[in-house]
């Protein structure tokens, strides 16, 4: 596998990480073999640091860095939040226009990881931007409704909790398509049938950062891959 760069200097390096991979070794998945940092180490010959993280289902804009003061640089900025981060994913139902989603989120703590641990984490203040892009109504029965209604919708966290925007999305009833864990079986399965999507449409589209040495503001966008981009298409969306 080689993995589509899309910035690199003599301290940072961005990817677009394809859906499904990994960025690192996990307790909860021992049986996967290739990690983003693996690969990406072993493409460009060089030692690598992620400075941040994606869900193995989402895709998108993702940073590391090529030495330990340009991590720890990075590191800080993402921890007091000084990054911006915007994502679309497609969701179920009509989205309001626009809209901010505040729900505390809990932290299940994985016995394996944390093996002195018994109690959940105390819940966190969790923040989440959205804009609703485009919709849709497509001829197809899910559930008791003839025709299933979708959304695209732009999704900017303000906060970095765990599962953040999948979890939003099901607070308000609006399920990203293909999230097997928070979203909906019924619609997982349409677009599984229908349109051969076998993965979770949610991407990180773009990245703001200052560089760590320079200050310059650098935007960093990541193309939607040939799944979630026949989707658009067929939805007759343009981004």
């Amino acid at each position: 596998m080689l993995l589509e760069i899309l910035y690199r200097d003599e301290y940072l390096v961005a990817i677009n990480k394809p859906s499904g991979l990994l960025v690192h070794r996990s307790p909860i998945d021992r049986h996967e073999t290739e990690f983003a940092v693996q690969i990406l180490r072993d493409q460009i010959g060089q030692f690598v640091y992620p400075v941040h993280r994606l869900d193995k289902p989402t895709s998108g804009v993702l940073l590391f860095a090529l030495d330990k003061e340009s991590a720890k640089l990075m590191g800080k900025q993402f921890m007091s939040r000084e990054t911006k981060k915007s994502y679309i994913a497609v969701v179920r139902g009509y989205v309001d226009e626009s809209g901010v989603i505040e729900h505390a989120l809990s932290v299940k703590l994985d016995k394996i990881a944390d093996k002195d641990s018994s109690e959940d984490k105390e819940a966190q203040d969790a923040t989440t931007y959205y804009k609703r892009l485009a919709t849709v109504e497509v001829p197809y029965s899910v559930g008791k409704y003839d025709k299933s209604r979708y959304s695209l919708v732009q999704l900017e966290p303000q906060t970095g909790r765990k599962h953040q925007l999948r979890r939003h999305m099901k607070h308000i009833s609006h399920h990203i398509l293909g999230d097997t864990k928070y979203g909906r079986g019924e619609h997982n399965k349409l677009i599984r049938s229908e349109f051969n999507c076998h993965r979770m449409l949610l991407h990180a589209i773009t990245l703001q950062i200052k560089h760590p040495h320079t200050d310059e503001m650098l935007i960093i966008k990541a193309p939607l891959d040939e799944s979630f981009n026949s989707i658009c298409k067929f939805f007759n969306w343009h981004l």
